[in-house]
C-alpha cells in the first residue's frame, strides 16, 4: 500500500539526471510533486511526463518541485529527458531504495503513484488513479480548489 495523507515523507537522497544529488531535506518550506512511474520512453509515461512538461510553468509559477521517479538508470532518464525535452528533474533509482521507501514497489518497476509532499515534509496528496496525458492538470486542479 502507497504512504497515505498525513504521513511523513521518506527523506532521501538520490542522484538526478544530470548526477547531482538532490536531497528531499533542501525542500524544507516548499511544496514537491514526487511522482513514480514504471519505465522511460514507454506510451504511459511518455504521456505522464509530457503531462508534467506542458504544465511546469505552472507548478513553477505555485513554488512547486516536480520530480519524477523509476527504476531506470541515469543514462536512460538523460535520453528520455532530452527526447522530451523534460524541464525538471527524474531522480535515479536503480536500487530502488526510493521506490520500496515510499512503498510503490512493483517487484523490479516503480508503480504508477503520485505524492504531493507539503512544506513541513508531510503528504498531502496521493494519487494511485491516474490518467496520464491529464495527470499533471488533474494535481493543479486539486491545488487550487
Amino acid at each position: 500500500m502507497p504512504l497515505s495523507v498525513g504521513d511523513s515523507a521518506p527523506n532521501f537522497t538520490a542522484k538526478d539526471t544530470n548526477g547531482n544529488t538532490v536531497f528531499l531535506a533542501s525542500y524544507v518550506g516548499k511544496p514537491v510533486v514526487i511522482y513514480f512511474y514504471p519505465k522511460d520512453d514507454t506510451p504511459g509515461c511518455t504521456k505522464e511526463a509530457c503531462s508534467f512538461r506542458d504544465n511546469y510553468a505552472q507548478y513553477l509559477n505555485k513554488g512547486v518541485t516536480v520530480f519524477g521517479v523509476s527504476m531506470d538508470d541515469e543514462a536512460s532518464h538523460q535520453k528520455f529527458t532530452e527526447k522530451f525535452n523534460l524541464p525538471f528533474p527524474l531522480l535515479v533509482d536503480t536500487d530502488g531504495a526510493l521506490t520500496k521507501a515510499f512503498d510503490v514497489d512493483g517487484g523490479g518497476y516503480s508503480k504508477r503513484v503520485t505524492y504531493v509532499i507539503d512544506g513541513s515534509g508531510k503528504i498531502s496528496q496521493v494519487y494511485t488513479t491516474v490518467k496520464t496525458d491529464t495527470h499533471a492538470t488533474d494535481i493543479l486542479a486539486e491545488m487550487t480548489s
